[in-house]
């Protein structure tokens, strides 16, 4: 699983050049896109294309995550069967409804995994429709597999009849919810894209207020937007209090032939400690 969340970029999965190009993105996780961006006509070709990037998975500094179809296209089956592989990390699940959607794509998970002798993948499932803001704690706590929840906005406002403007008025209780939901879960919660490329200040105002709502991190469309998102999202005194809390205790607890541990009262294992890690060496990098 991703040490950070602080961004989240789409790549198209039909678009060599830009398959190749993001071995060298900065971007925390890296996700190639088998959804929006890519045309129907189009799907068969991407998942090729991405099978083959995944091969190269070493060339990558990010996290590599593949964002499939969503639930209801019937699509998802042919993702997971061209793409589950060593070099994944995880999955983006758009347009999750409820706990059934993650639960179905568990199985199908678990039986490739074990068949091709892979490690478990991380799973995100993305909040895109009324019912899924409503159902977004059942979705975040289905499985130890989910790892964050995505906001989708642009979907949620056509679901809602909503007409979409920069501050996504008509969404504010959804933005505010969904993040409440993860961290009740015990799970991350990444924002929803900013579409204007060429408004920067715009941008970073937004992750300000993502930030404030308890967002980790940024979903984004170019490599521009980086930079924005991970000023913005630099952890602050408390987490990095946490971060050498949990670090502490963790490399203590292994010494003693432990791996588990309790901080503050709760549970911290492996994946805790990845993430406070990861935090303690962006701090020592900003």
């Amino acid at each position: 699983m991703a040490g950070l969340f602080r961004s989240l970029l789409f790549v198209p999965g039909n678009n060599p050049r830009f398959l190749e190009k993001a071995k060298t993105i900065q971007a925390d996780i890296i996700c190639f896109d088998l959804e929006d961006s890519v045309p129907d006509t189009e799907k068969e070709n991407a998942r090729k294309l991405i099978k083959k990037a995944l091969n190269s998975r070493s060339e990558y500094a990010s996290s590599v995550y593949v964002r499939t179809n969503a639930p209801s296209s019937g699509k998802i089956p042919d993702d997971l069967e061209q793409i589950v592989q060593k070099g994944l990390d995880g999955i983006v699940i758009p347009k999750v409804d409820s706990a059934k959607d993650v639960l179905k794509i568990k199985k199908m998970l678990a039986n490739l995994e074990k068949k091709r002798k892979i490690d478990q993948l991380a799973i995100i499932p993305s909040i895109e429709s009324s019912l899924g803001v409503v159902n977004t704690y059942e979705i975040a706590s289905s499985s130890k597999r989910v790892a964050a929840v995505i906001f989708g906005v642009f979907d949620l406002l056509n679901d809602m009849g909503i007409e979409y403007k920069k501050q996504a008025e008509g969404a504010k209780y959804a933005r505010a919810k969904i993040p409440l939901d993860a961290r009740a879960a015990g799970v991350y919660a990444i924002d929803a894209i900013w579409q204007d490329l060429q408004d920067k200040d715009g941008l970073l105002q937004d992750c300000i207020t993502g930030k404030s709502l308890g967002y980790v991190g940024k979903s984004i469309i170019h490599p521009d937007q980086i930079p924005v998102a991970h000023g913005a999202f630099a952890p602050n005194k408390a987490e990095l209090e946490w971060a050498n809390k949990v670090c502490q205790a963790y490399v203590e607890s292994t010494k003693k032939g432990r791996g588990a541990t309790v901080v503050d009262g709760k549970m911290i294992d492996e994946v805790h400690y990845k993430q406070a890690r990861a935090l303690l060496d962006i701090a020592k990098i900003n």
